[in-house]
């Protein structure tokens, strides 16, 4: 009796820890939010040239995406998967553009461990052209990839 009680109980002792670990959720280790990345141009010398300060205002966010921030060569915009349009209010050297993005979304499976997110096809983007000399849109699918979506020329 006493040594079956043993080979139960060390059974349990294996079999347990297993289905603990393997119930364990995965971590996620991938970007899990798509996002517009644009690159910073000088249009007098057509090449990537930070400006002395850059902020962007999501106009339906409360608080800014980026406020007085130098040495940026790219900048991301944020999505809203709910809707089709986006406006955002850039102050590039203190001068203020306003950009709007029309866009649809469609829902992608990452993986186990991270789940799913929104990819989005946008449109020629939309500017107020007070700093803003033109933006070029160089790849319409918006993914988690961190390749650039779009060149601003100011």
């Amino acid at each position: 009796m006493r040594k079956q009680f043993v080979k139960i109980f060390s059974a349990l002792l294996i079999i347990i820890p297993a289905f603990i670990y393997s119930c364990t959720p995965g971590s996620c280790f991938e970007e899990t939010e798509a996002k517009v990345k644009a690159s910073m141009y000088q249009s007098l010398s057509e090449k990537i040239v930070a400006p002395d300060s850059v902020s962007l205002f999501g106009l339906e966010r409360d608080s800014a995406i980026y406020k007085k921030t130098s040495n940026v060569t790219s900048i991301l915009f944020p999505l809203d998967p709910a809707s089709g349009t986006c406006t955002f209010l850039i102050k590039i050297n203190g001068v203020s553009d306003t950009v709007t993005f029309s866009y649809s979304s469609h829902v992608h499976f990452i993986s186990k461990e991270c789940g799913y997110t929104y990819y989005f096809s946008i449109e020629q983007p939309v500017t107020t052209n007070n700093i803003i000399d033109k933006i070029v849109l160089t790849k319409k699918t918006i993914t988690t990839l961190n390749e650039e979506n779009m060149r601003i020329y100011y």
